[in-house]
């Protein structure tokens, strides 16, 4: 029972993360900076469940299968979303399964051992994530002018859409996201680890 409700507890988390990506990105200047920030959240998100559930069951590929079913709820989160109204280019939904599939890669590699998983894997999660992400970021409309074409009447003045500045310390969000990521997700990847000694 624990276990289910902790993959009910992720799917909720990772549409709310899907749904808060599309916002922050999509409406203020600040969007590299945002990026960075949902690259490390992302990251959390899936690199404890995904180790929690790899080293429960100990096979390789539980990774990928916990990967599938974040997807499955991020993209079935787009749909409701676009259905709400929301432009479809608006929604940016997270890439797991390819970081997950590293995980169990790492994990198969190494002949099951926990540490190298927290190590390698956590550092190829980290790294990957914001690549992958940024892939979804290039492949949709230029986020300005969706803020612009969309404009919502309650948005708060922090989050209006203003020309971006150039030269900002953000200028290499997939960087500055995959060097955080790399070290954070390898404490992520002990968490996950060590909900399993409880």
């Amino acid at each position: 029972c624990t276990h289910y409700l902790f993959i009910v507890v992720v799917a909720v988390n990772s549409t709310l993360l899907t749904i808060n990506s599309g916002d922050y990105i999509f409406y203020t200047d600040w969007a590299w900076t945002s990026f960075v920030v949902f690259s490390i959240a992302n990251t959390l998100m899936v690199t404890v469940g995904a180790v929690y559930y790899l080293t429960f069951t100990g096979v390789p590929g539980t990774a990928s299968y916990y990967g599938l079913i974040m997807q499955v709820y991020t993209w079935v989160a787009k749909v409701a979303w676009f259905a709400l109204g929301y432009p479809v280019d608006f929604i940016i939904h997270p890439m797991w399964i390819p970081s997950c599939m590293l995980l169990d890669l790492a994990y198969w590699a190494t002949k099951k051992n926990k540490h190298s998983l927290i190590f390698f894997g956590g550092v190829l999660v980290g790294m990957s994530m914001p690549l992958f992400n940024m892939v979804q970021l290039m492949l949709v409309a230029d986020p300005l002018e969706t803020a612009f074409k969309y404009p919502r009447p309650t948005l708060p003045p922090y989050m209006t859409p203003i020309e971006p500045q150039e030269g900002k310390f953000y200028n290499s969000p997939v960087a500055l996201g995959a060097g955080a990521g790399a070290v954070l997700a390898c404490t992520f990847a002990a968490l996950g680890c060590k909900l399993n000694t409880w």
